[in-house]
């Protein structure tokens, strides 16, 4: 039987707790200080919260069922996913730019599938904004470090609630954002500009923002990487990467982000697929181990969400175990959402077999379903899980979209040198080489900036895009006459331009960002990021100003 949108007899419960409140105030408002309108009427019996349902029906559902939940696969077409709702019930689905169609159609496309559903379906995205997008028509945003360069949780809650309502207008209920790891190593392969930074209290607050933004648009927010994947030179989609915090690292650097995103009450975190020896002497990936999960998410920090796993399809992950293995020992770590298995079939049959065996139990499987439903009914999946396509193309990239996006990547620009004054460019004739130079050159030009070629201009603005140590020989190779390197991707190119006359990062190369770029460089707006991370020789904190 499929599960109502709204049970019925929480849809009583509801109306008679509206009814009761209905009574709570006098004709203007008031009350008589403890509650109650009459002090002397008999208690009326409070409304039962809106998820008291859930533990009934998870009791009356059958063990593939139940197992079904805790997977969310990918799919190829609409057949495929409808196929695989029907024989798995699983508990959601993740989108991928193959998968998406325009706004109308992708709304239409994630409507049914939500019909083919007993029970509504997480509609997942992997939308980070930055060098991590999914969604082919969404309005862009620089990503996590540049919204970490504003220093304004403002900011990021902003951008998340936009990127939110888009996702939402199109019938996708959570994005896997945002990144809450603290990225300390500047050799980062996988993280990097995904951060909001270095700094674990700067990081906090950002987090809490985006947690908000997400959340305010209907979207499920999804922290990650848990325990922290900030301090790695290994990549984990290729091999498992080593972190050797201690316990009291992992107290001070790691795990504040996640607890401020628990503290805004952030639907799930995502594990890593990390080993941190000194947290758990096993040799598994943090995904694989109770003592992380359990010990420290569950009990630790007082976590009661849902724990999704990263991408099964990972190496970092599937270094020791076999995928059914890894589903199996990923629940009895304490995760409750498996997310991508490489072969769903297999990874289902095997949690099926460990419930009916009793290495999980059946009590450890309905803690997990009652979570995700709970997460579900959060987000008013029960109500209406249904998007509107007549409604989507308006929905996404509006002007008042493109203005948020134009305001975070202006903010975010961050001057971190300018020796002798070369900045601001306007009245000097400027030459524009490297990644985006021809973008870029443009957007100087509409900002009042003459271009010329190289070597037969005042001053040339060389582009870097994660060059690192090569930034040093390009600023040598420019001769003689002042040079302005500009990161468009990782800050850390800043690190090896101490030859130029002066270094700003952008943090991204998107359209946004080479405007506020410009609009900096050419002085139109008077730069206000702040570092993030240490680059350029100077600390977290630094950023100039013109005047």
């Amino acid at each position: 039987m499929r599960i109502p949108r709204i049970p019925l007899a929480l849809a009583a419960a509801l109306a008679l707790g509206a009814s009761a409140l209905a009574g709570c105030s006098d004709g203007d408002g008031r009350t008589d200080g403890r509650g109650g309108a009459d002090a002397s009427a008999p208690a009326r019996a409070s409304a039962p919260p809106p998820d008291a349902w859930i533990p009934g029906h998870v009791a009356k559902m059958s063990v593939q069922e139940k197992v079904g939940q805790l997977f969310v696969p990918t799919f190829a077409s609409r057949a495929d996913a409808l196929r695989t709702i029907r024989r798995y019930h699983v508990g959601g689905l993740i989108y991928f730019p193959e998968n998406f169609g325009s706004p109308e159609e992708t709304a239409a496309q994630s409507n049914a599938l939500q019909k083919a559903s007993k029970i509504p379906l997480v509609l997942g995205v992997d939308e980070e904004q930055g060098i991590v997008t999914r969604t082919p028509f969404i309005t862009r945003f620089p990503g996590n470090m540049a919204l970490g360069a504003t220093a304004d949780p403002a900011q990021a809650r902003a951008a998340a609630r936009v990127t939110g309502a888009e996702l939402r207008a199109v019938g996708i209920n959570l994005d896997y954002a945002p990144v809450a790891d603290v990225n300390v190593n500047p050799r980062n392969p996988v993280i990097g500009v995904r951060s909001f930074g270095s700094d674990p209290a700067r990081v906090s607050r950002m987090v809490t923002g985006a947690v908000r933004g997400y959340q305010d648009a209907g979207v499920a927010a999804v922290a990650k990487h848990f325990p922290g994947h900030g301090d790695t030179a290994t990549d984990s989609h290729t091999g498992l990467p080593v972190i050797g915090h201690d316990p009291d690292t992992w107290r001070k650097v790691d795990a504040p982000p996640f607890e401020a995103a628990i503290a805004a009450g952030v639907d799930a975190i995502m594990t890593a697929h990390i080993e941190v020896p000194k947290l758990d002497g096993s040799g598994d990936p943090a995904t694989l181990s109770r003592n992380v999960l359990t010990g420290l998410l569950r009990e630790r920090l007082g976590y009661d969400g849902v724990i999704t796993t990263d991408s099964l399809r990972m190496e970092g992950v599937r270094t020791k175990y076999g995928d059914g293995a890894v589903a199996v020992r990923a629940v009895q770590a304490g995760a409750d959402q498996l997310l991508m298995p490489p072969d769903l079939p297999e990874a289902h049959a095997a949690v099926v077999a460990a419930v009916r065996s009793g290495k999980i139990t059946e009590q450890r499987l309905d803690a997990s379903v009652t979570r995700i439903l709970r997460l579900k009914q959060r987000r008013g999946l029960f109500g209406q899980a249904q998007a509107d396509p007549a409604k989507a193309a308006s929905v996404v990239g509006g002007p008042q979209h493109e203005a948020t996006a134009r305001q975070v990547a202006e903010r975010a620009v961050t001057v971190v040198a300018n020796k002798g004054g070369v900045l601001p460019l306007k009245g000097r004739t400027v030459a524009v080489t490297g990644p985006k130079a021809e973008a870029l050159a443009g957007a100087l030009r509409a900002q009042g900036v003459r271009t010329a070629a190289p070597g037969s201009a005042d001053v040339t603005v060389l582009t870097t895009d994660d060059a690192g140590a090569a930034t040093a020989a390009r600023v040598r190779a420019l001769g003689g006459k002042p040079v302005v390197v500009a990161a468009l991707g990782s800050p850390y190119d800043l690190d090896s331009a101490g030859g130029a006359a002066a270094a700003v990062a952008a943090y991204s190369s998107g359209t946004e960002s080479l405007r506020g770029l410009a609009r900096v460089l050419a002085g139109t707006a008077n730069p206000t990021g702040k570092l993030p991370v240490p680059a350029g020789g100077q600390p977290v904190g630094h950023g100039l100003a013109y005047g």
